[in-house]
């Protein structure tokens, strides 16, 4: 990997973060709720820095399994959620 791709290369942390920062950015958006907004700006600050703190931890094998059950909780809820927009359009 050369020098320049090591520094546009994310770090896992900064992923994790801006899963969260999406996340929180949706459903404010969603439900156009400014109390909401702010809740879920501070919820994905916080996780954004748990995430940096925790970071180095990604490399343990205990944190990488646990990490692939979230990767698959999340793909769930995803594909749920576009089943349940689907099958609105059917009716």
């Amino acid at each position: 990997m050369s020098r320049e791709e090591k520094f546009t290369k994310k770090t896992t942390a900064e992923t994790f973060g801006e899963i969260f920062k999406a996340f929180g950015d949706a459903i404010s958006e969603i439900f156009d709720d400014p109390t909401l907004k702010e809740k879920a700006k501070e919820f994905a600050d916080s996780a954004a820095e748990s995430a940096k703190i925790f970071g180095s931890r990604f490399k343990d094998e205990d944190v990488k399994a646990k990490f692939r059950d979230v990767g698959k909780a999340a793909q769930d809820f995803g594909k749920s959620v576009a089943d349940h927009f689907k099958d609105d359009k059917s009716k």
